[in-house]
């Protein structure tokens, strides 16, 4: 192939994100250089992280107007000139919105042998070990304590509510509307999941946590990470993993009670990236295996076809219509 199909940012959002705000152009296919593989995507990874790099620098370079779409994928090395990689080669890299892309090969992890690949995103991958290392490795939860989470039906939520309740915790979760409450709860084992749309999320979490809350695990930060400080326990652990309801807004708002009950609880709030926790994957990924071989993790998968859907797969994500992660295919598994 000649032509490298590609998704732009055609211009920064000043508010809420729209279609419009990209555009599909075909490029040429890359050159790569010695040390470089060229990569050929198979899935990209959707995430709120995504709006969040229009805004700026973050714990990495801010995406521009007439950048490809910056993204997270897995993808097959069709040619290589290093030695560490070889055409056939599935790997995890930094990438773009594209069909193609030139990457060091010291900036792509070769993966395992595993199939479906989708998993290697999901519960294998970035959403579950970011939530195994949030709720372990930050949150450090003990059997019997009480878990929350909100974004409950999220890519992340979903295996913190499951990895809570694995290790013996009670996981309740926070998610917008009835339907997806229930799914969580009846679908995923959650204890209890409150409609944070129902209008009194201050009472019907209380209701939940009659014992209070020992950990929140916080995705969306604003004016549910106010309500939730209020009950969390003495020596409670709030873990700061996103904030998606501050991303895709020109008024952000946040918590008020701060740093009064971080104070008065002595609370600790810590925030994380999951590359943070690197040299601990291995124990992550033995746990996460041995539990969705046992059934008490369920994998959810939220898959979107196209490279020319992934700006709505965004734009829907950040409206909180998934279930699980959600990730754009554009090339089938190879066989």
């Amino acid at each position: 192939m000649s032509v490298n199909r590609q998704v732009v940012i055609r211009e920064l959002p000043q508010g809420e994100l729209k279609p419009e705000h990209f555009e599909r152009r075909e490029g040429e296919m890359p050159s790569i250089a010695e040390g470089e593989v060229l990569v050929k995507t198979i899935l990209m990874s959707i995430d709120a992280a995504n709006r969040a790099w229009m805004q700026g620098a973050t714990y990495r370079d801010a995406v521009k107007a007439g950048d490809v779409m910056h993204t997270y994928a897995i993808g097959e090395v069709v040619e290589s000139k290093a030695d560490s990689l070889a055409a056939g080669d599935i790997v995890a890299t930094e990438s773009g919105w594209a069909e193609y892309a030139a990457v060091r090969a010291g900036a792509a992890e070769k993966l395992p042998a595993l199939r479906p690949l989708s998993h290697l995103l999901s519960v294998y991958g970035i959403a579950g070990k970011t939530a195994y290392h949030g709720l372990v490795g930050v949150g450090r939860p003990k059997a019997g304590e009480t878990v929350v989470v909100s974004a409950a039906a999220g890519s992340v939520g979903i295996f913190v509510g499951q990895i809570a309740k694995a290790l013996g915790c009670r996981a309740v979760g926070i998610a917008g509307g009835r339907e997806k409450c229930d799914w969580v709860v009846d679908e995923l084992g959650f204890d209890a999941c409150v409609d944070y749309r129902a209008g009194n999320l201050f009472r019907e979490l209380k209701a939940a946590c009659p014992d209070g809350v020992d950990i929140y695990f916080d995705n969306v930060g604003g004016q549910i990470l106010e309500t939730v400080l209020f009950q969390m326990n003495e020596k409670g652990r709030v873990v700061c993993c996103g904030a998606v309801s501050q991303y895709d807004t020109t008024s952000p708002s946040g918590p008020r009670n701060l740093p009064g009950l971080v104070v008065v609880k002595r609370l600790r709030m810590e925030g994380f990236i999951v590359m943070d926790f690197a040299d601990d994957d291995d124990s992550a990924l033995a746990d996460l295996r041995r539990w969705v071989e046992a059934g008490k993790v369920k994998v959810v998968e939220d898959v979107v076809d196209g490279l020319e859907n992934a700006p709505g797969a965004l734009i829907g994500l950040l409206a909180g219509e998934n279930r699980g992660k959600r990730m754009v295919r554009v090339a089938p598994d190879p066989v």
